[in-house]
């Protein structure tokens, strides 16, 4: 079998305002690319992460880009202690999101918190001490 990689792609409205967050604000790696390119990508541990213009992508896809609210979806990042996970999210603070659930212990035994992104998207910041996902 082949290897396979995921990307996951955020249509955000203000493309420079998202590399902003994702490359200074959370310290992301971004892949170079031409400075014209209207998409950024972020290598994350085994899978990609890419930014796209929020109506283009809708467009690509095929699909109306109106619609607001919960979008069903929220991206998730670990990390090994519940003191990573406040950082991480008062960082993320810092460069721009919102708070949407601060650090606290859950009903599973971990440790995690929410955060919002520029444009909205959902990121739960987690120290689960039962599930690690990415190389150790």
């Amino acid at each position: 079998m082949e290897p396979r990689i995921s990307m996951i792609t955020l249509g955000v409205n203000d493309l420079a305002t998202a590399i902003r967050f994702y490359e200074q604000g959370l310290g992301l790696p971004r892949r170079p690319m031409p400075d014209e390119a209207p998409v950024a990508f972020f290598e994350l541990n085994g899978t990609w992460l890419g930014l796209f213009g929020h109506d283009a992508l809708a467009a690509d896809a095929g699909v109306a880009p109106s619609g607001q609210g919960f979008r069903g979806v929220a991206m998730a990042h670990n990390v090994e202690s519940p003191q990573q996970v406040d950082q991480l999210l008062s960082q993320a603070q810092e460069a721009g999101a919102q708070l949407i659930k601060p650090g606290q212990s859950t009903d599973w035994g971990g440790y995690a918190g929410y955060f919002a992104d520029p444009d909205g998207h959902l990121w739960e910041v987690a120290c689960n001490p039962h599930f690690w996902v990415g190389p150790r």
